[in-house]
Formats: structure tokens, C-alpha cells, sequence
């Protein structure tokens, strides 16, 4: 099993009626060396300017990025290259996060490489740390910036300290 810790950015809050803005993707592993970015072109004519603000684009960016359907296939090939076995999806707020990934790969290439499930960090660190209160953000080392590289580096940083602390056992390469 690999761990790819994903984050995206999108200009709305469902995809399909909203779009995926960017999305960063990180193998979790102590180099945290092998990462993925992709900027996609809007899906739809609908957007929110609030939400569109917290990527740091203008909507007139967006619209000269790469056709998602070219950014998915290079997704797909960069997951199985970086894979071993099963890929596990990993996010700080999976159901957000997963959503749209999700919804691309189906869309864009009919299936997904991730399968049908996606693991929350926020509440596997709940369950660890038995409270439904804490918050695993004081773990990461990478400032959260919203760039999705950044976040996913910080979000795998926070889990691979979670195998070191819980000896978890995790397969992390």
C-alpha cells in the first residue's frame, strides 16, 4: 500500500456545479520528495469568488490552465508510478478533498485509482488520541500556505509523526 495525502483548491463547494481549481498530492514518506500539482481549467460557468480567493487565483487565471481531462491522466500515471500495490487517499478534510477528486477521475477517465474509500486524517487522529476535540494541526511542519502542495506535505508530515508517536505500523515507504 502507498499513502498519497492530497489536497485540492476548488472555486466552490460541489463538483460538477463548482470546479476544481488545483490540487497537490504528496507520497507519504519521511522525503516527501515525490509530489504532484495540477491546475485545471473550470468544468462549469458557475463559481464563487470567495471560494475561487483562497487558491490565490483570479477567475481569469483559471480559465488558461490545462483541460482537466489532460491533468487527470497525468494523475493516473503518476499514481501508478508511485504506487506500490494499492493506492490509500489521504486528506485532512476527505470529505471535501475526496469529492472532487473523486468526481474528476470518473468524469475524466471513467474510474478512479483510489477505489471507493478515502481516509480522514482529522478523525483518525481523533480515534488515536481518543478525543473528539483535538486537532492533529500542531503536527505539521510545513506552513499551511493553501498552496496543495504545501498543505499535503504538512498533512503527511502530521501523519508519518503519528507513526513514529503511536507506532502504528503503517507502511510508509
Amino acid at each position: 500500500m502507498s499513502y498519497i495525502m492530497v489536497d485540492i483548491e476548488a472555486d466552490g463547494p460541489a463538483p460538477g456545479d463548482y470546479s476544481m481549481v488545483c490540487f497537490g498530492a504528496v507520497v507519504v514518506e519521511p522525503s516527501l520528495s515525490r509530489t504532484f500539482y495540477g491546475k485545471l481549467r473550470p468544468v462549469s460557468e458557475k463559481w464563487d469568488p470567495v471560494a475561487l480567493k483562497v487558491s490565490g487565483f483570479s477567475r481569469e487565471e483559471t480559465l488558461g490552465f490545462e483541460a482537466p481531462k489532460s491533468v487527470m491522466e497525468r494523475f493516473d500515471a503518476w499514481i501508478r508510478e508511485h504506487s506500490k500495490d494499492r493506492p490509500i487517499f489521504v486528506s485532512d478534510n476527505n470529505g471535501f478533498d475526496w469529492q472532487f477528486i473523486n468526481w474528476y477521475f470518473h468524469h475524466f477517465l471513467g474510474r478512479n485509482p483510489f477505489g471507493f474509500s478515502s481516509m480522514n486524517l482529522g478523525s483518525f487522529y481523533k480515534g488515536l488520541v481518543r478525543d473528539t476535540f483535538k486537532n492533529f494541526k500542531h503536527l505539521r511542519k510545513t506552513k499551511h500556505t493553501h498552496h496543495p502542495v504545501d498543505d499535503a506535505k504538512g498533512n503527511a508530515e502530521a501523519l508519518i509523526e503519528l507513526d513514529r508517536k503511536f507506532a502504528l505500523k503503517m507502511p510508509l515507504e
